[in-house]
């Protein structure tokens, strides 16, 4: 197989497009009418009270972070909070673009737009963007969201646990998109008519950062950065983690989310911080279903799916082989067994 073009618009897509991949039906388990009536049930209360603790924990990281400032209890104060920012907020930005962690819109949409500036992500594309995902998951040329692409050096891997490369694009889009000349990849996947709401949020977001360097030069310090902006850097690490369990390793181009993308057992509290999104496989099928509701999807479809991995570790310890053998052999992937 030869170098893949990952670019989303560019010549793959096409050639996805030939071969029936573009909107395609997937297979999907067999799920009685009423059991997925109930499971598509939207709490507002169960959100409630997982964004509140979410929030609180963020409030309370931040002030120990702050009250530490200037002493060495800083560097474990700011890891603690730079995890709340940077890692849990990509969860709740992630349900709450679906709508489906509240029931009311509105609440979904203030808590999404709150992570998706805590994650660095302008909202308005990255709402298409994940669609996109979602209707063409890992489709090389249509799916926006391939993170770790086959043949990509590791040093990638190492550079996105610290939202190195994440960031470099992402502001190259802010100023693009501030100055009206949205991406050619943005442009594939987003109506016209919603480029300008974009371009008026990359201005907004520009604002907040510039204003954010302003304060720091006035109070002679990066504390301020340390709260907005850095955290997106330093509090990453862990979001990598979770996300590289979703499809990495796995096929391409296929209409069967049980080969692209894995379910991983996590313990309750890796699971708060992701908001169940462990059920990967699970989500990709039915994202209808809010997060709360997905151990028990998992238990309704388990029979219907390839067993799930026991642990973190347990999935790393085939995808990593896996990203190296890709360096030099980008026909490597994890097969998997579906009948």
């Amino acid at each position: 197989m030869g170098v893949r073009d990952y670019t989303v618009g560019g010549p793959e897509a096409m050639l996805a497009q030939e071969r029936g991949l573009v909107e395609a039906d997937w297979f999907k388990p067999v799920v009685d009418r009423e059991t997925m009536k109930r499971l598509m049930a939207r709490s507002n209360a169960t959100a409630a009270r997982d964004t509140v603790l979410w929030l609180v924990l963020l409030v309370v990281s931040g002030i120990v972070a702050y009250r530490s400032w200037g002493s060495w209890l800083a560097v474990p104060a700011f890891a603690v909070y730079g995890v709340f920012y940077g890692s849990a907020s990509d969860a709740r930005w992630h349900e709450c673009g679906h709508r489906t962690a509240f029931r009311s819109r509105l609440i979904n949409d203030v808590v999404y737009h709150i992570a998706a500036f805590m994650d660095f992500r302008e909202p308005v594309s990255w709402r298409w963007s994940h669609a996109r995902h979602h209707s063409d998951t890992i489709v090389v040329g249509r799916d926006p969201e391939i993170a770790f692409k086959r043949g990509a050096p590791l040093r990638h891997v190492i550079l996105e646990l610290f939202a190195i490369r994440t960031v470099i694009a992402e502001s190259k889009k802010l100023v693009l998109n501030a100055v009206g000349r949205p991406t050619k990849e943005q442009a594939d996947f987003q109506p016209a008519e919603d480029l300008r709401a974009s371009a008026w949020w990359s201005r907004l977001y520009l604002a907040v950062f510039a204003g954010v360097g302003v304060w720091c030069v006035a109070v002679g310090s990066i504390l301020p950065a340390m709260f907005i902006g850095l955290p997106t850097f330093y509090g990453r690490w862990l979001m990598v983690v979770y996300g590289i369990t979703q499809h990495a390793g796995l096929a391409e181009d296929v209409l069967d989310h049980r080969l692209n993308t894995r379910t991983v057992m996590m313990n309750r509290f890796n699971r708060f911080m992701y908001l169940n999104m462990n059920y990967h496989l699970e989500h990709h099928i039915f994202p209808t279903v809010p997060y709360h509701a997905l151990p028990e999807l998992h238990r309704v479809v388990a029979s219907q799916l390839p067993t799930p991995h026991r642990s973190i570790w347990h999935a790393l310890r085939e995808i990593l082989p896996t990203l190296v053998r890709q360096r030099t052999d980008q026909s490597a992937m994890i097969p998997r067994s579906v009948s």
